[in-house]
């Protein structure tokens, strides 16, 4: 019974040695990636949204009830063109008591006259009719201004690139509406950050990505950056335009990578790769620790100047706590 027992322990710890020997005698495991040669990339990375280059939000005034809204989304409308109406009848009643008083004034202004001309009547009664005259007048033009406020309108020629609200609903001030605008050209405005605004000049490429096209390259050029920044956001708005055929359409969002600098013919290993200055490569079954001099850093590649042989198999992505000199077990995968 005794010889069973110790024959249990003993077959116990001879399978916990090979376990540690298992995960730890083999070494760790790593993938590992050869050295590139191709463009370095340097980037500007920003977040922005397609806009027409020519379009106008269209806005509320006044708060009151909408009572006609036009069926024009996606169609082409004039400057000028009513697109909405709100309430306003009561502004309207106070219209027709001014014109009516205005009736009024017109009728004594010209009794008086009449009486001038028999000598009947003073010249002060002639400017005191007179003065009633255009002040009525006046809060007639006015009151016109007020009721103008009450249709809305289209701003520039363009299509009705989007309508909200419905017939019945309050609209408040300042409340947009409609957006109009023409559909072309487009343009993508965004927002970069402070630190690396200096970076960005006219003229640039900038390459999207987009869920909408996960496998198109989209481009564009930097157009516009706006001189003065957001003091509270810290960032600064550029606008970039886009090729007439682009497939982008207005209002997606995108992410921006707006290319400062490229060299071409440069050795390349993956980001993930290079921890500030360092990097591992495998030497036979071990990770050594090599300093490199680097130079363009992209979001996905990283230029290495010097300090690595361009048939070294580079450990990436490099993991967490890794010792020179550290047993591997490497595997090797595709640059990416």
């Amino acid at each position: 019974m005794k010889r069973r027992r110790w024959a249990v322990w003993i077959l116990l710890l001879a399978l916990v040695a090979a376990a540690a020997w298992w995960r730890l005698g083999r070494g760790v495991e790593v993938t590992t990636v050869a050295p590139t040669r191709g463009t370095a990339v340097e980037i500007v990375y920003a977040t922005g949204a397609v806009e027409p280059v020519q379009w106008a939000k269209v806005a509320s005034l006044i708060r009151d009830r909408i009572v006609e809204l036009c069926d024009c989304e996606g169609k082409p409308v004039k400057q000028g063109d009513v697109l909405a109406r709100l309430e306003d009848r009561e502004q309207r009643a106070q219209l027709q008591e001014l014109k009516a008083r205005e009736e009024f004034a017109k009728r004594e202004l010209a009794r008086v006259t009449e009486l001038i001309n028999r000598n009947a009547a003073t010249t002060q009664s002639y400017e005191r009719a007179s003065m009633d005259l255009r002040s009525v007048q006046a809060l007639i033009a006015v009151q016109e201004e007020k009721l103008a406020d009450y249709l809305i309108r289209a701003p520039i020629d363009g299509i009705v690139l989007r309508r909200d609200g419905e017939v019945g609903e309050i609209a408040e001030t300042g409340q947009v509406l409609f957006r109009v605008g023409m559909p072309k050209p487009l343009q993508v405005v965004a927002e970069v950050n402070e630190e690396d605004i200096p970076r960005v000049a006219l003229g640039q490429a900038v390459l999207f990505r987009t869920d909408a096209f996960p496998d198109r390259r989209l481009e564009g050029k930097v157009r516009e950056i706006t001189p003065m920044g957001d003091p509270a956001a810290k960032t600064y708005r550029i606008r970039i335009a886009l090729p007439d055929d682009t497939p982008l359409h207005i209002g997606m969002s995108v992410e921006c990578n707006v290319v400062t600098r490229e060299k071409p013919g440069a050795l390349l290993v993956p980001a993930d790769a290079v921890q500030g200055a360092t990097l591992f490569v495998v030497e036979g079954d071990r990770a050594r620790r090599r300093e490199v001099a680097v130079g363009i850093r992209g979001t996905r590649m990283v230029e290495v100047l010097s300090g690595l042989a361009e048939d070294a198999r580079v450990v990436s992505p490099a993991p967490g706590g890794l010792a020179d000199g550290a047993r591997v077990r490497a595997t090797p995968r595709s640059a990416p």
